[in-house]
């Protein structure tokens, strides 16, 4: 505490990492802040993730396993289990709850704080578009919009997922849908990637009624794989090989795959078990070995990481075994436009022959991880313009040093500037999960009560 006036906080986004870091400033026994919380969206907690209305896209990671507060980690299943007593939607810790009722979790948090009247309120709640963020000596300044400014302390950027820009023609939004997009429900749809956000896209054209053919496409043609009942395997920190080349962490994966599965266990258990090490191994990885796993193995990890509730493996099997949606391993060649949607040419992985098929619509669900330089979000474009970040060099996000800390064009990690949550996917990787943004913006949340940042001249 710095013993005068209150410290003011001025977060940039409103979706879960802007209210978990919210709350954390507000809730933290020495806290002397005030925070500011920037939100376009009417709805505060949800961004691209929880703001869904459709019931059937379920969060991919158990009940019991997204506490909100990383040192109460059963709080997430007591909220559920209180809310649903009289009408069970959640069975057991292990079960997988729709995102739109966790968003209202992560809502919840911040309804107290919101209704808070001291004088003034310790939280401030701005329903607009931050455009611009400056930083001088004595502060921050941030403009919106609607041509306000606000003045503060610190600026944290938890911007969360960037929506894709528009794409080619005829395109519709993954995060809108299908109905709202205008959708031809007896059209065939294109969805480019095979990941989690096709799976939803998916169930939403089903839920809609959709007629047409639901085709889903990817280099390599890859599913997520479903969630079983298992644990974790046990992995001493000191038995995994931090600082390794990707292709010797790889075969030390492997290896602890086969003797865990050949003992009768499941492959889960090993991915599960490193999860706890997942951002210092990628810290310590080689930068020619982030470039490879990128490159080479990331989509493998990813449909082993990131994986489907069983009741949605189901659905998908199903439309699958029917006919209903077909997935294939292709690169999309080219795409023209006509009256009735586009001609899209593809080759499929391993041809030469270019084939062609007629869509009514294209739907990019190729994945989160976007060049920073492309982002369609004018803050981030003008910390990028004024040479207040800097772009990592895969170009996967903005630079942050260990402390969340923005870097700057010369290397100099701001004392005011700070990032949570998948902006910081460069330094952190394994940061677009509830899990590990929690922590992150707890941690985040002490070391600016206590006084600030710690990095030095990267």
């Amino acid at each position: 505490m710095n013993g005068g006036a209150a410290r003011h906080a001025i977060i940039i986004g409103g979706g879960a990492s802007g209210v978990l870091l919210a709350y954390q400033l507000l809730q933290h026994p020495a806290s002397d802040f005030r925070v500011t919380l920037i939100e376009k969206r009417a709805d505060i907690g949800r961004g691209l993730a929880y703001h869904t209305g459709n019931l059937e896209h379920l969060l991919n990671v158990r009940a019991a396993n997204m506490s909100a507060l990383p040192d109460d980690p059963d709080h997430f299943w007591r909220w559920i289990s209180a809310r649903e007593a009289t009408r069970p939607l959640c069975p057991d810790p292990f079960c997988f709850v729709p995102r739109r009722i966790y968003g209202d979790y992560i809502a919840s948090l911040i309804e107290p704080l919101m209704s808070d009247r001291g004088a003034p309120p310790r939280l401030a709640i701005v329903q607009d578009e931050c455009v611009s963020v400056g930083q001088g000596p004595a502060g921050v300044t941030v403009a919106v919009a609607g041509g306000a400014t606000h003045a503060g302390d610190f600026a944290i950027f938890a911007t969360g997922h960037d929506a894709a820009n528009a794409g080619p023609v005829p395109h519709a939004n993954p995060w809108t849908s299908p109905s709202a997009a205008g959708v031809d429900r007896d059209a065939t749809v294109l969805i480019l990637g095979t990941g989690l956000t096709m799976v939803d896209y998916v169930l939403s054209l089903l839920s809609e009624g959709h007629r047409g053919g639901i085709i889903a496409l990817s280099r390599r043609g890859l599913m997520a794989r479903p969630h079983r009942r298992v644990d974790p395997e046990r992995i001493a920190e000191a038995d995994v090989p931090f600082g390794a080349s990707i292709s010797v962490l790889l075969r030390w994966l492997r290896h602890r795959i086969d003797l865990h599965v050949a003992a009768g266990g499941d492959w889960r258990g090993v991915i599960d078990a490193i999860r706890p090490f997942s951002q210092r191994l990628w810290g310590e990885l080689p930068q020619a070995s982030r470039r490879r796993f990128l490159e080479h193995a990331r989509a493998w990890w990813d449909v082993h990481r990131h994986r489907m509730a069983p009741e949605v493996e189901a659905r998908v099997a199903q439309a699958l075994a029917s006919g209903r949606v077909s997935a294939m391993a292709a690169k999309v060649t080219g795409v023209a436009p006509n009256p009735a949607g586009a001609l899209v040419h593809y080759r499929r992985r391993g041809e030469s022959v270019v084939a062609s098929v007629q869509v009514g619509a294209i739907v990019d669900c190729t994945g989160l991880v976007r060049d920073p330089r492309a982002t369609s979000n004018p803050a981030i474009r003008s910390l990028l313009e004024q040479g207040l970040a800097r772009v990592d060099p895969l170009r996967i996000g903005i630079e942050t040093g260990p402390d969340c800390a923005i870097i700057d064009r010369n290397g100099v990690a701001s004392p005011r500037l700070f990032a949570v949550g998948p902006l910081t996917r460069a330094a952190f990787w394994e940061i677009i999960a509830i899990p590990d943004i929690r922590t992150q913006c707890a941690e985040l949340a002490a070391r600016l009560v206590d006084g600030g940042a710690t990095t030095t001249t990267a």
